[in-house]
């Protein structure tokens, strides 16, 4: 018995290695690891969708290598268009157009169309990303001015590819700044499909960019091709206007619909609210001339109460120090990020008009941006269904700002 298992255990490292050389080659020749074919595959980096009178038009835009030499190496991209009655249709139609099986798996952003937007639900075009099962849930959502297709098509001023570029600005410092918000595709689904039926996503502007004859900006382009399609790189890029892209509005949706627009001044409030914000800056005012303020810390909250009458508390308390000052300052002032009294209040005002505009918004918008249906539901499903219909227009608002000084 012993000389048998001894044998066993010296013949099993053996065994082992059979077994997974059996598995590594199995995997190899069935499915190469998952691997991409990038010559029968179009690597989707971006989507733009918008709606026509026969369904949806779709650009992708899809990345194709450079070159190898070291003047033109790295990504740039074409964009292939479709169109279809479905999100589906217009897929089918850019993979006959370019003979690619579109592949979704690398698609980081999603662009919804200003007049898509607001028409109707877009979640009938949504559907298509959602039930796909190689679409990331983290994908970046955002809504933009003009169309969708308009915006992929421009040329960045900062890099070779237009998605790339937007995608910077829904970067964690600029959400810690208080300038932008970022949505993804779960984020905005889930708030769609709750009980408050309410969500937001960054509204994406561009202007356009003089980069110089000789500028080292992004060399990409969106230069008009055949087939429905544009490609970046084309010999036309120096006649094209380069563009910058921002996000510092908020599009506020309702039933999967687009139903306002926060200003910058109420998306950094929500940002606030949200306690999002580390690194921002803010103006006040001291004797008529401004004064920037720097935000260290940030601690917002939404609550809502039901004892009563619904009344919901918006709730704000951040460390505050002096960044800058817009006239010039004696000598001894210039070491000093305490503020003054004046500065304190004139901040606290303006937060608080931030918050008073931005709850203004909500109410007349339909937007349950703070989701207090489904919170209510959450906690006390019998006065939800007292105060579903009517929770926002009855509710009472109290605001509490707080600022600590740095000393």
């Amino acid at each position: 018995m012993k000389e048998k298992f001894a044998k066993f255990v010296k013949t099993l490292p053996m065994k082992i290695y059979i077994i997974l050389a059996a598995v590594f080659i199995f995997t190899f020749f069935s499915n190469d690891f998952g691997l991409v074919d990038i010559q029968k595959t179009a690597v989707i980096l971006a989507a733009g969708l918008d709606r026509t009178d026969e369904g949806y038009h779709l650009t992708a835009q899809i990345a194709v290598p450079k070159g190898s030499d070291r003047n033109s190496c790295g990504t740039a991209s074409i964009d292939i268009e479709g169109d279809g009655k479905t999100v589906s249709d217009c897929i089918t139609q850019i993979y006959g157009k370019t003979g690619w099986v579109p592949k979704l798996i690398f698609c980081n952003l999603l662009l919804i169309g200003e007049d898509t937007a607001k028409s109707e639900d877009i979640f009938d075009g949504l559907d298509f990303f959602l039930r796909n099962e190689y679409m990331q849930d983290s994908c970046f959502i955002a809504a933009c001015e003009g169309t969708a297709k308009d915006m992929l098509t421009t040329v960045s001023a900062i890099d070779d590819t237009t998605s790339q570029s937007i995608e910077k600005i829904f970067s964690d410092a600029a959400v810690k700044a208080g300038t932008t918000v970022k949505s993804t595709l779960k984020d905005f689904a889930v708030s769609y499909y709750g009980k408050s039926k309410s969500g937001y996503m960054p509204f994406v502007r561009s202007i356009d960019q003089n980069c110089g004859a000789d500028s080292g900006g992004g060399s990409g382009s969106s230069a008009s091709g055949s087939g429905g399609g544009s490609e970046s790189g084309g010999s036309s890029q120096g006649e094209e206007q380069k563009k910058i892209y921002y996000a510092n509005e908020t599009a506020l949706f309702s039933e999967g619909k687009m139903v306002a627009l926060l200003t910058p001044e109420e998306t950094f409030a929500f940002t606030l609210l949200q306690g999002n914000v580390f690194a921002g800056t803010m103006t006040a005012e001291e004797d008529g001339k401004p004064v920037t303020l720097s935000i260290l810390s940030d601690e917002g909250k939404v609550s809502l109460s039901v004892k009563n009458k619904p009344k919901v508390t918006m709730s704000l308390r951040t460390k505050i120090r002096l960044f800058n000052r817009g006239v010039p300052a004696p000598i001894d002032d210039v070491s000093k990020s305490e503020i003054s009294d004046a500065v304190e209040a004139n901040a606290t005002e303006r937060l608080t008009q931030y918050m008073t505009d931005l709850w203004q918004t909500c109410l007349d918008s339909g937007c349950d941006l703070f989701l207090l249906n489904r919170n209510l539901y959450r906690s006390s499903p019998k006065k939800y269904a007292e105060w579903k219909e009517t929770l926002l227009t009855s509710a009472d608002l109290e605001i509490k700002v707080k600022i600590d000084k740095v000393k």
